[in-house]
């Protein structure tokens, strides 16, 4: 009896993402713990020269609005993981804060629905970015400068220009202690543990990260990239969402511009964390950690007496520097001017013989 040999079509498996070469100044630690270990050094730094900026009182104020940066850092490293970059940060923060405060008006029994609809509109805000890009090819920054132009007009006919005070619910809510824990502390670690658990441990999040390393490979399998990168916006979105309702709530009265602070910060602390502007792999829970290095930093600086002009151009120094570290490769610059340097003393020696 003749026997028939059967196969079967199995799907196409996501492309691996493509693994930047450790820098040789980190030991091929991840990058985590790179940021962990600079962010533990500045805290040693602050309480030998700066001990005002690591009171217990200082520290209570100052990590909610850490908490706040890290969540909506977590947002742009999706976008960035995606080649991307999100330039309508300030825009939807300052819309969501406008939302939840000026919506209810003082009056928590409308604070749920004024949520709801923050989150609906940041989601549809994320979508349309998303859209004009994958969809129509134009360029992200491009894109989001022009969305967040829509949002801060938006911004002003809502609130005419004026703040309101949030409400008493959402304001207790966001300076409440869990065990002792600032919620907005335990929120962001949730939003972390979340969003890590569904890029490193699922099978959407491993496609995901194969698109950003190499969109063609990933098409090549199979793979849709525009889903995906669709897809990075509107998470983002959502995460600038969650981060501006806890910045509302810590906030008393919100400046109508809150938002405006957090474009370059949350760049700095993608890159601080590790996340390369190329795209790829990246660790939201190295961003995490990058935001609490940056507003220590902002601490520090601040207690010098420096005044807020000196404070941003620290934090686009901390940007250049988190750029020279993870996209530059040092190795192969340090060989290129080593030969040209050999070069020049071959073209002497030559010249004086």
């Amino acid at each position: 009896m003749n026997e028939h040999a059967t196969t079967t079509a199995t799907p196409p498996e996501s492309p691996a993402p493509s693994s930047r070469p450790r820098r040789p100044w980190a030991g091929g630690r991840p990058a985590w713990v790179v940021i962990a270990l600079a962010t533990v050094a500045l805290f040693a730094i602050s309480v030998a020269f700066q001990p005002d900026s690591v009171r217990s009182s200082v520290l209570q104020g100052m990590l909610p609005f850490a908490a706040v940066l890290a969540i909506a850092a977590m947002g742009q490293t999706l976008v960035i993981q995606q080649r991307g970059i999100d330039l309508s940060v300030p825009g939807i923060m300052s819309l969501v804060v406008v939302l939840v405060t000026h919506g209810p008006n003082g009056d928590g029994g409308k604070l749920f629905t004024a949520i709801l609809l923050a989150f609906a509109v940041a989601a549809a805000t994320g979508l349309l970015s998303g859209l004009l890009i994958t969809r129509l090819g134009i360029t992200p920054i491009v894109t989001t400068l022009g969305v967040n132009a829509l949002l801060l007009g938006a911004i002003v006919q809502i609130s005419k220009g004026s703040p309101t005070t949030t409400t008493e619910a959402l304001h207790g809510f966001a300076n409440g202690h869990v065990l002792g824990i600032p919620t907005t502390i335990v929120i962001a670690a949730l939003v972390m543990l979340g969003v890590s658990f569904v890029i490193k441990r699922t099978t959407v999040g491993r496609r995901y990260e194969a698109v950003g390393a190499s969109a063609a490979a990933a098409r090549a399998a199979g793979i849709d990239p525009l889903r995906y990168q669709l897809a990075a916006y509107v998470g983002a979105s959502v995460l600038y969402c969650c981060a501006a309702i806890l910045l509302a709530g810590v906030v008393t009265t919100p400046s109508i511009t809150s938002g405006d602070t957090y474009l370059l910060p949350t760049v700095a602390a993608v890159v601080l964390g590790g996340t390369s502007l190329l795209g790829g792999v990246g660790s939201v829970a190295a961003t995490a950690v990058a935001a609490l290095f940056l507003t220590q930093l902002d601490q520090f600086v601040l207690a010098t007496g420096a005044s807020s002009a000196v404070q941003n151009l620290v934090q686009a120094v901390a940007l250049a520097v988190g750029i020279g570290v993870y996209s530059v490769n040092w190795p192969a610059v340090a060989a290129r001017l080593g030969a040209l340097g050999d070069r020049g003393r071959g073209a002497t020696a030559a010249g004086s013989g």
